[in-house]
C-alpha cells in the first residue's frame, strides 16, 4: 500500500459524501452502506493498519497518542483533510468542529470504542465538540474534517 493507493481509497468515499449534510442521516449511510463488515471498511481498515506498520501513518507522538494528519484539504479529496490517530485507553485533547467531522472507528482490540460507539462510521455535525476517547482496548480512527477545520481547547 502506498500514499498514493490511499489517497485514491479515501477520495472514493469522499467523492460519495461531498455535499452532503454532514449529520445523523449521513451517519446512518456511512454505516449501511460503508460500515463494518463491507469490504470498503475492510480495505480500509487493512491499509490503515499497513500505513502505521510502514510508518507512513501516525507518525507523531504526544500525549499517550499517536497521531497524524495525512493529507491537507485537497480538490481530490473533495475539500477533506485526512488525520488517522492510533489511541488505547485514552481520551485525547477536547476539540470543536466547525465544520463537523466524519470518523472511521477501527477497533484492534475486539470490544475497542471510540466515544461509546464500536467498528463504523460516527458523524459529528458542526458546532459539535468531544473529548475524544477510546476505551476497552487499541483502536485506529480516521477522521476526515471537512476544509480541515478543528478547534483545539486550551
Amino acid at each position: 500500500m502506498s500514499v498514493e493507493s490511499f489517497r485514491t481509497r479515501i477520495a472514493q468515499i469522499t467523492g460519495q459524501i461531498a455535499g452532503r449534510p454532514i449529520d445523523a442521516a449521513l451517519d446512518a449511510w456511512l454505516n449501511a452502506e460503508h460500515g463494518a463488515g463491507s469490504a470498503s471498511y475492510a480495505q480500509l481498515k487493512q491499509s490503515c493498519e499497513q500505513g502505521v506498520a510502514e510508518g507512513w501513518l501516525c507518525n507523531r507522538e504526544g500525549g499517550g497518542l499517536r497521531y497524524g494528519r495525512i493529507f491537507k484539504p485537497a480538490d481530490d479529496l473533495d475539500g477533506f483533510s485526512v488525520d488517522v490517530v492510533d489511541m488505547r485507553d485514552i481520551a485525547g485533547p477536547h476539540h470543536a468542529h466547525p465544520n463537523g467531522e466524519i470518523d472511521l472507528i477501527m477497533p484492534i482490540d475486539d470490544g475497542a470504542l471510540f466515544d461509546g460507539r464500536p467498528a463504523g462510521w460516527l458523524v459529528c455535525p458542526p458546532g459539535s465538540a468531544h473529548r475524544p476517547t477510546v476505551s476497552n482496548g487499541r483502536a485506529l480512527v480516521l477522521y476526515l474534517l471537512p476544509a480541515g477545520s478543528i478547534e483545539f481547547t486550551k
